[in-house]
């Protein structure tokens, strides 16, 4: 083996002594691992505790515990005979045992290709590692955020209905001083109930999302989580024409997929050196018990070689390996087009979130706050009715919602871009 495997193995044992479970995502470990309630505290009880992180990591030490044994010489043989025949323990040369041992050495290069291979499929199953580490933050990311979503959308639901109680009960005084109608109550008592239904719905959504989050951190489905905090939404940067790049150079699941497709070529090398002989080199000890013949135990060296005559096995396992790579190269190539294609639809679903949440922040809610003031206003002096005020109400309620709803999305459409590219996107710096 050259001296660059061994320094790969060196290299390889240090990088994964050197990982641990709480830098899988980079999280800061939080004041209270039990009670998480920011995306920092559920990304670190994931990176601590997913069972499918946990097992793409014993596969990549499993993976580098197959170089030295990919380095490794074939056991000595040890060959122990005992003469039966009277003839040979009388004869003028007795003999009655005699001993030797063996040890096979492969044709030059084939240690070296085997152990290049094991060497380039543990650096395939570390970048599969990666994988499996930045698939499990896109997970965490996309059910918080999507956690987070539900409380917004919760405390909206309230906070309208609590505004519907308020018309209801303008409703009512009107109707005490016969300026309104009895339909006016009825209809805001029906909206009532609508939207107190509507509430349980959403409160009653926390459970199979909580089953999720809980199921990506590796404990009970059932453990209660409590609300998210709120926070700040910061949009990044992104340079579209820059994303295919990165996600050529930093995509873990391509990385793998290149090492693999270098494994695969060592074993073309392999494949075609069967083709050659290996070396036994050897030594027999006869043991002769009389000596009264004057003779002594004799010692032979021996070399022995294997004869590699199967020469169409040696082809199809030649065309199987050329196979095999051809396979890899195709199947990194569809990958690398469909991870493009899929950043390019999350990238025109980012900036269109972007778009929306600048809409409905900086002109929709705030008209439609304003329509509500002036509604109200306007049906208690009698100039609209009531149904222009509960159709003023019903807009900032869908105005409301919808805004926590595109940017939640926005937020996991973030989080599937940083996976397709294996790195954070730079946040927009105001």
């Amino acid at each position: 083996m050259k001296q660059g495997g061994k320094v790969l193995i060196v290299l390889l044992s240090n990088l994964l002594v050197g990982v641990c479970f709480d830098a899988a995502a980079s999280p800061v470990r939080p004041a209270d691992p039990n009670n998480p309630q920011t995306l920092n505290d559920y990304l670190y009880q994931s990176a601590m505790n997913n069972s499918g992180l946990k097992s793409a990591f014993e596969a990549w030490k499993a993976a580098i515990e197959q170089i030295p044994q990919a380095a490794a010489l074939d056991d000595p043989q040890f060959t122990f005979s005992y003469f039966v025949r009277e003839e040979m323990k009388h004869s003028d040369s007795p003999r009655e045992q005699d001993y030797r041992i063996m040890q096979m050495f492969p044709w030059f290069g084939k240690l070296e290709a085997r152990t290049d291979a094991a060497a380039a499929a543990a650096q395939a199953a570390h970048h599969r590692y990666e994988a499996a580490r930045v698939k499990v933050i896109y997970q965490t990311s996309s059910v918080f955020y999507e956690f987070a979503y539900l409380a917004r959308a919760v405390d909206v639901a309230k906070d309208n209905l609590e505004l519907m109680k308020h018309f209801e009960q303008v409703a009512r005084e009107k109707y005490r001083t016969a300026e309104g109608s009895h339909p006016d109550v009825i209809r805001a008592q029906i909206e009532l109930a609508t939207m107190e239904d509507d509430l349980i719905s959403m409160t009653r959504m926390r459970r199979p999302i909580v089953a999720q989050l809980n199921a990506v951190m590796n404990q009970p489905t059932d453990k209660n989580l409590s609300w998210p905090k709120e926070e700040k939404f910061v949009p990044v940067e992104i340079d579209s024409k820059a994303i295919a790049g990165q996600i050529r150079a930093a995509n873990p699941e391509l990385a793998a997929m290149h090492q693999q497709i270098l494994a695969s070529r060592k074993m073309v090398d392999l494949a075609k050196k069967r083709y050659w002989p290996d070396v036994g080199l050897g030594v027999e000890i006869d043991n002769m018990p009389n000596r009264a013949s004057g003779m002594q135990n004799p010692v032979m060296a021996m070399v022995t070689i294997n004869l590699p005559i199967w020469v169409d096995s040696y082809a199809a396992g030649v065309r199987q390996a050329q196979a095999e790579t051809a396979m890899a190269q195709r199947e990194k190539i569809q990958t690398e087009f469909d991870l493009i294609a899929q950043a390019e639809q999350a990238m025109y679903e980012l900036d269109n979130n972007l778009r929306k949440v600048r809409l409905y922040e900086d002109i929709l809610i705030p008209k439609a706050k304003e329509m509500i003031e002036v509604s109200e206003q306007a049906y208690r002096t009698n100039i609209i009715d009531f149904l222009s005020l509960f159709d003023a109400q019903k807009k900032l309620l869908e105005f409301q919602l919808t805004y926590q709803r595109v940017k939640s999305n926005y937020l996991q459409k973030q989080a599937e871009l940083e996976m397709l590219t294996g790195q954070p996107l730079v946040t927009v710096k105001k």
